[in-house]
């Protein structure tokens, strides 16, 4: 098992300030130690075998899109299958069902300050996003297990779920044929949205830093 990719510059960062400041008194103390440890390079995209360029060659290529927000970046990674005349929503993708979202290994978020995601707090670090499609309503679910083949979601896999939340589907007139994750950052670059399309749907929601 090994973790691949081309974002090389994803560092966490560790300041000076957040060093001396006094931990946080939310879920987990943010001692200085624990500040200190995550002061090294971010994991890159996590291929189960073989390299980065041949999950790239893939029927459902492995797929990279950056984050970038005030104070820190992202990366997320997913495998990115084609509908070739499948039924994609209610049919490949099957309502009620807990899915990946994506194709291969787990969909992936890497990110390198503490962030909101769907309104989740998380620390720095890698988690996993799944969900549960619905017409009318998505719920997704992050998860610290990440590093690992996408399916099954097993038990112990929910069990290191961190948080979940909700977001409305939309639809798009044009058909989008193979599955898209992109960052579309607001007028600031402060924040942006992770935006979802595949078939006719969209479903889009916020990453943010933490306390903004």
């Amino acid at each position: 098992m090994r973790s691949h990719g081309t974002f090389a510059t994803l560092v966490l960062s560790a300041t000076l300030a957040a060093a001396c400041a006094a931990p946080d008194a939310g879920d987990q103390d943010m001692g200085e130690a624990q500040v200190m440890e995550q002061n090294v390079e971010a994991p890159e995209c996590y291929v189960a075998s073989g390299t980065l360029e041949e999950a790239q060659t893939r029927p459902s290529p492995l797929r990279q899109t950056e984050l970038a927000f005030e104070g820190g970046q992202g990366l997320l990674c997913y495998g990115a299958p084609s509908a070739r005349g499948r039924e994609i929503m209610g049919g490949l993708l099957v309502y009620g069902a807990i899915e990946r979202i994506g194709a291969n290994e787990a969909t992936t978020i890497h990110l390198t300050i503490p962030a909101s995601v769907g309104g989740i707090s998380l620390d720095p670090g890698s988690y996993s996003i799944y969900a549960i499609a619905n017409t009318e309503e998505w719920e997704f679910f992050i998860s610290s297990d990440w590093q690992r083949w996408g399916i099954p979601i097993t038990p112990s896999v929910r069990e290191s779920e961190v948080g979940s939340f909700t977001a409305t589907p939309t639809t798009v007139e044009e058909m989008v044929e193979t599955l898209t994750y992109r960052w579309e950052p607001n007028a600031e670059n402060t924040m942006g949205d992770i935006v979802l399309e595949w078939e006719h749907t969209q479903v889009r929601f916020q990453v943010r830093p933490e306390g903004m």
